[in-house]
């Protein structure tokens, strides 16, 4: 019987399998060798399956025909120089179209050694393994390098094993270093799957090292979401962390201008208006990113009326899945509404859970203003207030309805009866009538959720079922 070397090294596959999910064994290191093709004879009578006979012929010299060299430069060195692994140019040229060009196409390469200085062994002989076998074999270690290898070289079924990977290994405190990885390889799904994470446990993944470690471009994705469960204040401090890190990438000295120069279009994005005015004096207003100017305004944005206009959102972070809906109690419009300094009013139910964020207003009939507004949701029997805003809005003289939305949104429970409330001031503005008593708004992905309006006793204004202020009421389901 001839020499063994070879299929030593191929009957490794079945017979010395790591489990699923762990680093595969090192492939065997030495010094480059001429293509061997030992005969082992009648080798194939022991393979009962096309799977077992190609399995068998994995990282093999036996019938090899191409070698490739990996792992040259300083981390070869220390793994005891460059690997070449043996392997068989029809099978890699089935698998996948990359190879099948690389041997096959018209720029097809003659070389009986191919060098792959950008691959990982590791990841290589994972890529190598599935298409011999089907077999995957991935760890924690492996599993981005090995996702890289299965993009560069087209092979989807192991990319979305590598995926599937991820997915189930996916944690709050490995979302952001998940996201950052997700959008440089393009994966959508993952990508999505991260923010749900982040969204769902921003506390715990802004506190997780990765988080400072993402790229400036991933860190706006993050902070534009609406859906982040985590106080302002608190997003604030972690985005000035990730700036004193970013600053030390960029080797600039971590100085107020300098945070704020890495920053960028980010520093925009922190909904300001949405802190307590204590928790802006704490924090922002002494970080020294914000110029004097900005701290004037939001100070002024806090404390008097009518508010300057700030230039940062002043939408809530909703914490809520699903799609905004609004619904609108009036069939036309008609002008004039005063104000005199009384609360407009209307009480209402709903038919299921739901989450208000916002009123829409109107506005003046006077042309562009601005208004000075406070809103409240009081639960009617108990007389509580469940959320309230003191803002602002600036109209532009149509019948349009303004968005005037609450800092948080504020849960209203089916069957009780709860009173909106909004106390202007302004010029005299459109108002709603023709007002209906019962609104159904019906979405495809959900059941009909139902408003019922009644009218608010004693003095509220003039506003009613029929006519008067609180078009809207902006909501999730």
């Amino acid at each position: 019987m001839a020499a063994m070397g070879p299929a030593a090294a191929g009957d490794q596959v079945p017979g010395a399998e790591a489990e699923p999910g762990s680093s595969p064994p090192p492939p065997p290191l030495g010094p480059l060798l001429p293509l061997q093709r030992e005969p082992l004879y009648n080798w194939q009578a022991t393979k009962a399956s096309l799977k077992e006979r190609f399995a068998f012929l994995f990282n093999s010299e036996l019938l090899s025909d191409v070698r490739f060299v990996l792992g040259k430069g300083r981390s070869a060195a220390a793994a005891g120089g460059p690997q070449r692994i043996p392997a068989h140019r029809f099978v890699l040229a089935a698998g996948s179209a990359v190879f099948d060009a690389m041997f096959n196409g018209g720029m097809a390469t003659t070389s009986a050694e191919i060098e792959l200085p950008d691959v990982e062994p590791a990841a290589f002989l994972a890529l190598l393994r599935f298409l011999y076998s089907d077999e995957v074999q991935i760890g924690p270690e492996t599993v981005m390098t090995t996702l890289y290898t299965a993009k560069k070289y087209a092979v989807p079924a192991l990319e979305a094993h590598c995926v599937e990977f991820l997915t189930k290994h996916l944690r709050a405190d490995n979302a952001f270093m998940l996201l950052t990885q997700a959008r440089l390889f393009d994966e959508p799904q993952l990508a999505s799957l991260c923010l749900d994470t982040i969204d769902k446990s921003t506390v715990d993944a802004i506190s997780a090292e990765g988080f400072t470690d993402i790229d400036i471009d991933t860190l706006c994705a993050v902070l534009e979401r609406d859906t982040l469960s985590i106080r302002e204040s608190r997003l604030f401090g972690a985005v000035v962390r990730w700036a004193e890190a970013e600053c030390q990438r960029q080797q600039l000295p971590v100085t107020f201008a300098n945070k704020q120069k890495v920053l960028g279009k980010a520093l925009s994005l922190i909904r300001f208006p949405l802190m307590t005015i204590e928790e802006f004096a704490a924090g922002p207003a002494q970080s020294g990113i914000l110029s004097d100017r900005e701290v004037v305004n939001l100070f002024l944005h806090f404390t008097v009326n009518p508010k300057p206009r700030v230039e940062y959102i002043d939408r809530p972070r909703c914490c809520l899945r699903g799609k905004e809906c609004c619904i609108n109690r009036f069939q036309q419009v008609e002008s004039r509404w005063g104000y005199s300094g009384t609360s407009d009013r209307i009480r209402f139910t709903v038919n299921r859970r739901i989450s208000i964020v916002g009123f829409g207003l109107y506005g003046s009939i006077h042309g562009p203003t601005d208004y000075q507004v406070n809103i409240q949701i009081i639960e009617y029997e108990k007389k509580q207030t469940l959320g309230q805003n003191d803002t602002g809005f600036s109209c532009d003289g149509t019948a349009n309805t303004f968005r005037v939305m609450f800092k948080e949104p504020i849960e209203i429970l089916p069957n009780i009866c709860y009173t909106a409330c909004a106390t202007l001031k302004g010029p005299d503005s459109h108002y709603g009538t023709k007002g209906l008593k019962k609104v159904v708004h019906e979405t495809p992905a959900a059941s009909k959720t139902v408003f019922f309006f009644f009218s608010s006793p004693g003095n509220n204004n003039g506003t009613s079922i029929e006519d008067g202020q609180i078009p809207e009421i902006i909501f999730y389901t």
